[in-house]
């Protein structure tokens, strides 16, 4: 491989308009197909074979409206004298105006597009009144439906003597992911730490420019892809986050080395050769091992979970692409003006610092792996307290309508009106075990209150409102009661099947199907990633410990989330009020994406580290060299991708900011306890066992070669290095 990249990295740094206009060329076709032939993303949800999405497939073919989306409006008198109920004997002039108002909503609201039905209903108190619209099933909306919807009611809030507030499944199948904010801030982070990496402007603006191309290349594609797989409207955030941060350290770790090899008086074309076949290797090794993982996901057998590591390996392999042909191209034409520009004078000794670091280390190896282990396991404890649930619409700050229109409903209906579970019941064959059904749900602890059946094409439905909000363990208790104990003992031996269905239902559902999956997945995961580190370092240990650390990591990360999210510690720091449960898939998927990623710092590392071991045979000065030619380099990088996570962490919606603060944490902790403490001690004490791997599985693998193309004899062994 080494020998293919060095030659495409020559003809790059060679043919520098070829290899740019073909990027140009492909760009343009891409932008102007996804803008004449491509498809919206939908928040499409469920999986196969789940209870819930049986209740939905139920419905859907019997043409009951309950299959569809519902949205609620929530008023209020502004008076607080003032109630909604005409039950009053002598009602205030306030009252009489905030029913007419009342009233008035109720029937204009039926004339909105796409509704099917409305139903209204007032608080025992008089003070709350919700009005429920009831959709189609989401492929037969689009955003424009929410729009009309908030224009709706924006328009009937003006001068009313009622508050309006509104939430429910339209808001968060086609509410915009807040974009922008969270990359603007770890861009600017990018260019303040890659002036002071590189000191030079040039050297700083080809990463940044790089990581933006791909971005937008890749974002571009998806709504093409869709015609081959589901996309998630929200897959552009995370691919955003994630592609922003590995094209910038992608780039950073070639332009790096391109440097190195310049400093040593190489020729443009031959540096930039040599940077690709040597860092460019591991890049295309690091970004495979991520595509390994993020596509490792299917295991689950959730659909948009699917679909969202797709999207999110479109983008990195458009990096990995970008950085080994569009990169050198640039890197050509820059020749020596990649050091000039500058605005601080590069320090050539800069290595010196990490080379003591990587001697003390050394010298105190057992002591500091010790340690490093430790702190990294109490960091994971609180893994064993974790706990899977979606954060319904009370998690979301003040400034949210959905978050007022939730706690209006808590405060006048009980919290459980706030997630109905839809009961779907196939009655084709027995319909007389409707009435006793319902009378089993409603006897049930866990339900507060159930609406009297609708029939229709065969299939009953009960709506049925739990005692307790949607996240809450009971909630999800309440579903499984329902399932296990209710159903069984009303239906006997009858031919009538009923299903528990609604949107509370269905994100208890994949929360299950995600957790049963994840061993299975997190095997799969490790196995190949190892299988891959074993081909390319030809060494049994090193992989293996690699896979080990990168589980303490990721352990670690997973504990600090438990203990801001769920626990709330510093919570009120991140702008979140009160603590939440952790999505279903956020540990599966953040899983594929920190493996993946502590992976490139690994990779980078030892690469180096087998360079200078095969170059000199100690293992202890390949380990101290490593450290000290990676170690400005894996820091500068870290220090983008926090910065980059981190500003997902501002925004509003509580997943961006599990995804933002679980991602940074992992970084953080792999690029420095991991990374700089614990891998140089270890391989301290393992010494050439390291290296070890069993002749016969040597035969049995392809080579791989982490070397580039042969150095000539007149170049010095040792490195000059220069960030």
């Amino acid at each position: 491989m080494s020998n293919a990249l060095y030659r495409l990295g020559r003809y790059a740094a060679r043919r520098p308009w070829t290899v740019i206009g073909t990027w140009i060329a492909l760009a343009v076709l891409v932008v102007t197909a996804a803008g004449v032939l491509g498809q919206k993303l939908e928040n499409t949800v469920g999986a196969p074979g789940l209870d819930s999405q049986r209740a939905t497939e139920l419905l859907t073919a019997a043409g009951n409206s309950q299959a569809g989306l519902t949205a609620q409006l929530v008023v209020t008198p502004r008076d607080d004298q003032a109630t909604l109920s005409t039950s009053a004997p002598a009602p205030s002039s306030a009252s009489t105006q905030a029913q007419a108002a009342w009233t008035r909503l109720q029937s204009d609201v039926a004339g909105l597009p796409k509704v099917l039905g409305t139903g209204g209903t007032v608080s025992p108190d008089g003070r709350v009144g919700i009005i429920r619209l009831q959709y189609p099933v989401i492929e037969d909306l689009s955003a424009a439906d929410l729009e009309n919807l908030q224009t709706f009611a924006a328009a009937h809030a003006t001068g009313s003597p009622l508050r309006i507030e509104m939430g429910g499944d339209l808001f968060s199948a086609f509410a915009e992911a807040e974009t922008g904010r969270g990359e603007l801030i770890g861009l600017v982070a990018a260019v303040i730490i890659l002036l002071v990496a590189f000191g030079s402007l040039i050297a700083m603006g080809l990463p940044i420019g790089l990581a933006i191309f791909g971005i937008a290349l890749g974002i571009s594609s998806l709504s093409l892809v869709t015609y081959l797989i589901d996309i998630p409207s929200w897959a552009p955030v995370i691919g955003s986050m994630v592609g922003l941060g590995v094209g910038i350290d992608y780039a950073l770790f070639l332009v790096t080395r391109h440097r190195e090899y310049l400093a040593r008086g190489l020729a443009v074309d031959e540096s930039i050769g040599r940077a690709v076949a040597t860092a460019g290797q591991a890049v295309v090794i690091a970004g495979g091992t991520v595509v390994i993982a993020i596509l490792g996901l299917a295991v689950a057998g959730v659909p948009f979970l699917t679909g969202g590591g797709v999207a999110v390996s479109i983008i990195v392999l458009i990096m990995v692409a970008a950085s080994i042909t569009l990169l050198p191209a640039f890197l050509g034409l820059a020749g020596h003006w990649i050091n000039r520009l500058a605005v601080r004078r590069t320090r050539t000794t800069a290595g010196a610092g990490w080379q003591r670091w990587g001697r003390h280390v050394a010298k105190y190896a057992k002591t500091y792996a010790v340690t490093a282990t430790v702190v990294l396991l109490a960091l994971a404890a609180p893994v064993v307290a974790l706990r899977v649930g979606t954060p319904d619409e009370g998690t979301l700050p003040d400034s949210r309508t959905e978050r007022r229109a939730y706690d209006l409903v808590a405060k006048g209906f009980g919290p459980g009106l706030n997630g109905p579970l839809i009961v779907a019941v196939d009655i084709s064959r027995d319909a007389s075990v409707v009435e006793p059904l319902l009378s089993a749900i409603t006897a049930d602890k866990g339900i507060a209150a159930a609406l009297p059946p609708q029939v229709k094409a065969g299939v009953a439905t009960i709506v049925a409102y739990p005692v307790t909000g949607p996240q809450d363990d009971a909630t999800v208790d309440t579903i499984h009661r329902l399932r296990a104990e209710v159903f069984p003992a009303v239906l006997g031996e009858s031919a009538a099947r009923a299903h528990v269905g609604g949107q509370t239902a269905l994100s208890a559902d994949l929360g299950g199907r995600v957790s049963d999956r994840l061993p299975l997945f997190i095997g799969a995961v490790v196995l190949l990633s190892f299988l891959l580190l074993m081909l390319v370092f030809r060494s049994v240990l090193v992989p293996l410990k690699a896979a080990v650390m990168n589980l303490l990591s990721i352990g670690a990360s997973f504990g600090v989330m438990v203990m801001v999210f769920q626990w709330g510690w510093g919570a009120n720091l991140i702008g979140l009020k009160s603590a939440v449960p952790i999505l279903p898939f956020i540990p599966m998927f953040m899983f594929a994406i920190v493996f993946g990623l502590s992976m490139d710092y690994e990779v980078f590392l030892l690469s180096r580290i087998r360079e200078r071991y095969l170059a000199t045979g100690d293992n202890l000065s390949a380990v101290i060299d490593g450290i000290a030619s990676t170690g400005r380099v894996i820091t500068s990088a870290a220090l983008i991708m926090i910065s980059v996570f981190l500003g997902f962490v501002l925004g509003d919606d509580p997943t961006a900011k599990m995804f933002g603060l679980g991602l940074a944490v992992a970084i953080f902790v792999d690029a420095t306890i991991v990374r700089m403490v614990l891998v140089p001690a270890t391989m301290k004490l393992l010494g050439n066992a390291n290296w070890w791997i069993p002749r016969w599985l040597d035969r049995l693998l392809p080579q791989v070669s982490l070397e580039g193309k042969p150095q000539p004899a007149s170049d010095p062994i040792r490195e000059e290095v220069l960030v």
